[in-house]
C-alpha cells in the first residue's frame, strides 16, 4: 500500500505525517549537509566510566565534545569517529524521512531536499578512501570502519531513492548517482566474496545485510539477472536463510537482537526482490525456515507486555532498536496478520515515544492497518493465550501456561560465538507487568564491562564456582514436559567447570514455579546461585537480615569486584526458608521468591550493575551461597501477596531429595530423582 493510500484509508497516518514534518522543519530551511570525513566504529560511543552510549542530537551539525547522560564530557578519538557514525546514519534517515513526506503529497520541497542528500553523498563517496583505521577482524567499508555499517547505511539511502522515483521525481544530476551506486555495489561485491568465499563465513549476519544493499542496487538499477542470482546463489538470499537461520526458525547465534537484525534484512530484500515479482515472503529453507517462521519466534520470545529479552549479546534496549523492532515487525505484520505482533509494537512505540501508539517513520512507511482501538483486546486475548515452547536446535525453552501468572525462559544451548554468553542453564523469568528476573542485555562492545561483567556468568541467574565464569560450552535438554498439570523441564550441564556436573529443574503451574538447581563436583569448592531483579526487597521477618560480614566476596578481581553486598540473611531458630519480593522494572504486579535454606549456607542481597542501557543505574542481585562437594538450591515463585511454605523433616538438609511446599489453599510434595527427575503430587 501506498503512503498515500495510507493517509486516505488511516487516521494514525495522517497524524504521522505532521509529526514528520515538524521533526523535518529545523533542516528544511537550508541545503542539506553531510559529514565530510568517515564514520568510524558506532561501538566505542561509550562513556568508559559509566558504560551508557552517549548522548547524540540528531540536529547537530557537527560535534567535538561528547557527553554521556552523568555528565562527563568526552574529546577526540574513537568518540568522533563513533560519533560520525551516528550522523551519517541520521543524514540517511532524514532523507527517507523527506521521500515519505514527498510521498504523503507534502510538496516538492521535501523531494528536493531528500534528493540533496543523496547527491551529496553521491559527490563524497568517491573522496573516502577504504577505511585505513578499520580493526583487523573487520570488513573495510569507506564511509565506516565496516562494510557492514555501510551495506545498512546504503539500504536507507537507496530506500529513499527509490521511493522518490516510484512517486515520480526525476532526478536533476542522475549520472553521479550512477556513479555512487556503482561504487557501493562494488564494495558490497567484494566484502561479500571475502567474507563468504575467502573467509568461509557465508552463514553469518553480515551476508544478510550485504545481500540487502546489493538487492537495493539492482532493484534501482533494474537488473533482474543479478537479482535472480542474488536470490538462488550460493551464499545468496535462499541459501543463507538454510545456513543462517536454525530449523526452529531461530537465528542460528542464538541472539534475539541478530534474529531481528537478519530478519530485518531478509525483509528489505524481499522488498526489492518483489519488484520482479519475485516472491521472497514465501520462500522457504532447506529444514522449513521462513520468514514467518521468525517473526513466530519473536512473538513468542516477548513477553506480556511485548518486551523481547536480550538473549545473549544485543542491548537491552535503545532507540534505534526499537526502531528496527516496528519496522521489522510492522512489515511482518504487515504480510502475514499475526496478533502476536501487536504488543511487541505497542511496546517498541511506548519506549520511543512514550504512547503505545504508532507513531514515526517506521509506521507510516511499513505499517498497515489498525490496531488501535477496537483491535485492541482481541489482539491481546490472543496474545495471552500462549503457550511453552521449545527451540530445541537453539537451545532456548520458553515455559508459559495460557493465562498464568509467570513465564520463563531457560537457556541450555550453543555458547553463541563471538555472541555468547557464559550463562548456561540461565533462567529469565516474566510477571505479567514485564521483567522481574531480566536478561541483562550487552554494552557497546567498546565498554570494558562487555567481558568483565555482561558476558560473565555472574550477570546471570544461573550458578558460578569458585568465582569464576563459566566455560563457553553447550548444555543438555534432558526432558521437556507440556501437560494439563504443567510445563517440566531438565537441564544439565556438564563443561561449565572441570569435575563439575550442574542441573536444574523447572517446574510451572499456572499460578506458580519451582526452581530446583542442583550442584555435584568431584571437590570441594564454592558455588554460587544467582537472580538479578530490578528490585528485591525482604518479605518476611526483616529482622533476619543484617549487615554483610565482609564487602569483598572474593579477591576483588574477577566480576565481583563489580557486586556490594548491602544485606546478609541469618537463619534464626527454626528458620530455613528465605524470602524476598520481586518488582518489575515497569512496576505492576510483582512476585514473592521462597528459597530454603541448608545449614551453612549464606544468602546475601547485593547492588550490581544495571541493565545494559544504562549500568550506572544499579538493580539487585541475590546471591545464595553454598560450599561443598554438592549444593541443592531450591527456589519458589508465586503471587507476591503468597510466598511459598515449605516442610518435610528434609526440607532444609543439604542435598535434600524431597520437600513440601504449601500456598494457602494447596500443598505438594516434589521429589527429585536422578534417574527419574523431579515429579510433583498434589497432597
Amino acid at each position: 500500500m501506498r503512503i498515500g493510500e495510507k493517509l486516505q484509508q488511516y487516521r494514525w497516518a495522517e497524524e504521522i505525517a505532521g509529526q514528520l514534518e515538524r521533526e523535518l522543519a529545523p533542516l528544511l530551511g537550508a541545503e542539506p549537509v553531510i559529514p565530510a570525513e568517515p564514520g568510524g566504529w558506532w561501538h566505542q560511543y561509550v562513556c568508559p566510566e559509566h558504560h551508557t552510549e552517549l548522548l547524540f542530537d540528531p540536529l547537530e551539525e557537527d560535534a567535538t565534545e561528547f557527553l554521556c547522560p552523568y555528565g562527563c564530557a568526552l574529546h577526540g578519538e574513537p568518540y568522533r569517529g563513533a560519533w560520525l557514525v551516528m550522523k551519517h546514519q541520521s543524514c540517511a534517515r532524514f532523507a527517507l524521512e523527506a521521500a515519505a513526506l514527498y510521498a504523503a503529497g507534502r510538496g516538492r520541497r521535501y523531494a528536493d531536499w531528500s534528493a540533496g542528500v543523496l547527491l551529496r553523498y553521491a559527490e563524497q563517496f568517491p573522496k573516502y578512501p577504504v577505511h585505513p583505521e578499520a580493526e583487523g577482524w573487520m570488513l573495510k567499508g569507506r564511509a565506516f570502519h565496516q562494510a557492514l555499517t555501510e551495506a545498512i547505511w546504503a539500504t536507507t539511502l537507496l530506500r529513499a531513492g527509490l521511493l522518490l522515483t516510484d512517486e515520480g521525481y526525476e532526478f536533476a544530476e542522475a549520472e553521479k548517482l550512477d556513479l555512487f551506486f556503482a561504487m557501493l555495489e562494488e564494495s558490497m561485491t567484494q566484502a561479500r566474496k571475502l567474507l563468504a568465499e575467502e573467509q568461509g563465513k557465508p552463514e553469518s549476519n553480515y551476508t544478510a545485510w550485504l545481500n540487502a544493499a546489493l538487492a537495493c542496487v539492482y532493484a534501482r538499477n533494474r537488473d533482474e539477472t543479478k537479482m535472480r542470482e542474488l536470490v538462488d546463489g550460493f551464499a545468496g538470499l535462499k541459501h543463507h536463510l538454510t545456513i543462517g537461520v536454525n530449523p526452529d526458525q531461530m537465528e542460528y547465534e542464538g541472539t534475539t537482537y541478530y534474529h531481528v537484525f537478519v530478519l530485518r534484512a531478509y525483509f528489505i530484500a524481499a522488498e526489492m526482490a518483489e519488484r520482479f515479482g519475485i516472491d521472497l515472503y514465501a520462500a522457504r529453507g532447506e529444514q522449513g525456515q521462513s520468514f514467518e517462521g521468525m517473526l513466530d519466534v519473536l512473538a513468542d520470545l516477548a513477553n506480556e507486555r511485548g518486551e523481547l529479552p536480550a538473549l545473549h549479546d544485543g542491548p537491552y534496549r535503545r532507540v534505534p532498536y526499537s526502531r528496527e523492532i516496528a519496522e521489522t515487525v510492522e512489515i511482518g505484520y504487515a504480510r502475514y496478520g499475526k496478533a502476536g505482533c501487536v504488543p511487541i509494537l505497542r511496546e517498541a512505540y511506548r519506549y520511543m515515544y512514550g504512547s503505545p501508539q504508532r507513531a514515526g517513520l517506521e509506521a507510516l512507511l511499513y505499517g498497515q492497518g489498525s490496531w488501535e482501538p477496537d483491535a485492541r483486546s482481541e489482539d491481546e486475548a490472543q496474545a495471552k493465550q500462549r503457550g511453552s515452547r521449545l527451540l530445541e536446535t537453539s537451545g532456548f525453552v520458553i515455559g508459559r501456561r495460557p493465562g498464568g501468572r509467570l513465564s520463563f525462559y531457560a537457556d541450555y544451548g550453543p555458547h553463541g560465538g563471538s555472541h555468547g554468553h557464559d550463562d548456561k542453564l540461565h533462567l529469565t523469568i516474566a510477571g505479567r507487568d514485564g521483567w522481574l528476573a531480566p536478561e541483562l542485555g550487552m554494552v557497546p562492545y567498546g565498554s570494558g564491562l562487555r567481558k568483565d561483567w555482561y558476558a560473565c556468568a555472574q550477570s546471570h541467574n544461573t550458578v558460578a564456582v569458585n568465582n569464576r565464569s563459566q566455560a563457553a560450552h553447550t548444555g543438555e535438554l534432558v526432558r521437556y514436559e507440556d501437560g494439563e498439570s504443567g510445563t517440566y523441564v531438565w537441564l544439565r550441564s556438564t563443561e561449565a567447570y572441570p569435575g563439575c556436573r550442574l542441573e536444574r529443574h523447572l517446574w510451572l503451574t499456572d499460578r506458580w514455579l519451582l526452581d530446583w538447581f542442583v550442584a555435584e563436583l568431584d571437590s570441594e569448592a564454592t558455588i554460587d546461585w544467582w537472580m538479578h531483579s530490578p528490585r528485591l526487597e525482604p518479605a518476611y521477618r526483616r529482622e533476619l537480615w543484617q549487615p554483610p560480614a565482609n564487602r569483598l566476596l572474593d579477591d576483588g578481581e574477577g566480576p565481583y569486584r563489580f557486586v556490594r553486598p548491602l544485606a546478609e540473611w541469618t537463619a534464626g531458630s527454626g528458620e530455613s526458608v528465605c524470602s524476598v519480593e520481586m518488582s518489575a522494572a515497569a512496576g505492576g504486579e510483582g512476585a514473592a521468591l521462597s528459597m530454603l535454606a541448608p545449614p551453612g549456607s549464606r544468602i546475601m542481597l547485593a547492588e550490581t550493575p544495571g541493565p545494559a542501557d544504562n549500568p550506572a543505574r544499579s538493580m539487585n542481585g541475590l546471591l545464595h551461597r553454598q560450599h561443598g562437594t554438592s549444593a541443592s538450591f531450591v527456589t519458589a515463585y508465586s503471587d507476591s501477596s503468597r510466598p511459598a511454605a515449605f516442610a518435610g523433616p528434609e526440607a532444609a538438609a543439604a542435598g535434600t531429595r524431597a520437600v513440601e511446599l504449601s500456598w494457602p489453599g494447596e500443598r505438594w510434595r516434589a521429589r527429585l530423582d536422578p534417574a527419574e527427575g523431579l515429579r510433583l503430587e498434589r497432597i
